[in-house]
């Protein structure tokens, strides 16, 4: 099967490249890195000649409100109508838990703007969203970090590891359309305040809960990044990824 990522040069996309190749699908990963652009269709064209599957990773390079959306919309537009016209059978995307409960997020509002594009486009479509990734977790601590004190909203979250989102997306693409959600999730729930400190211990940092604090500004209430209970687990446990990330 001819598969081609969009983002194929990212996090995700070079993980998920290597798992098709090594099932013997012929893989274009394609990113403006190498010529194809999905915003302005540069190189799009050609790049799904002959493909059967495009499977989209790519993140916007900004996340500021109007930017993002900009990215996304623009993006998603211009790759389904190249996929129509290129013929092919299976749309896949890449999106997050919590993104039609974060709507105070310009963030989320972009990547929900993207999903209504996708199911109401002309392409058989799978939308998986998957939970927040282990390798973001110091992100999340940073964009929480104020003179040494990492304030976070006590809100619950259930990572999974990169190398398990390209191990689900690979599965995924290769099989029929789902025309509609399906969730992928890690396999242990924790509270985010505490997943941090175990995460950070060592590094000096005090993690405090602070239910003020929100997700990246955002006002967090409840659990908006929990999966459903419908959502495929990973195997990766956070005591299997701490050492792999020392290592």
């Amino acid at each position: 099967m001819r598969i081609v990522i969009i983002g194929g040069s990212g996090l995700i996309g070079t993980r998920l490249a290597a798992r098709l190749a090594e099932a013997g699908h012929s893989v274009l990963p394609a990113s403006p890195r190498t010529g194809v652009d999905a915003v302005t269709g540069q190189g799009l064209a050609a790049a799904l000649a002959g493909a059967e599957v495009v499977v989209d990773v790519a993140n916007a390079p900004s996340f500021a409100d109007g930017p993002v959306l900009d990215f996304f919309t623009r993006s998603t537009r211009t790759l389904l109508a190249a996929g129509a016209e290129a013929g092919l059978r299976h749309h896949v995307a890449l999106s997050v838990v919590g993104t039609d409960r974060l709507k105070a997020s310009g963030y989320f509002r972009a990547k929900l703007a993207q999903e209504r594009l996708i199911a109401e486009g002309p392409l058989p479509y799978t939308i998986v969203r998957a939970t927040q990734f282990f390798e973001f977790l110091g992100g999340i601590a940073a964009a929480g970090t104020r003179a040494g004190t990492v304030r976070v909203a006590p809100t619950g979250i259930q990572p999974i590891a990169a190398a398990d989102v390209a191990a689900l997306l690979a599965g995924i693409a290769v099989g029929p359309p789902a025309r509609g959600l399906v969730e992928i999730a890690g396999p242990e729930a924790f509270r985010l305040d505490a997943l941090l400190a175990r995460v950070l211990a060592g590094d000096g940092r005090t993690v405090l809960a602070d239910p003020e604090a929100g997700y990246f500004g955002t006002p967090v209430t409840g659990d908006p990044l929990l999966p459903g209970p419908a959502a495929r687990l990973a195997p990766t446990r956070l005591d299997d990824w701490l050492p792999a990330r020392a290592a």
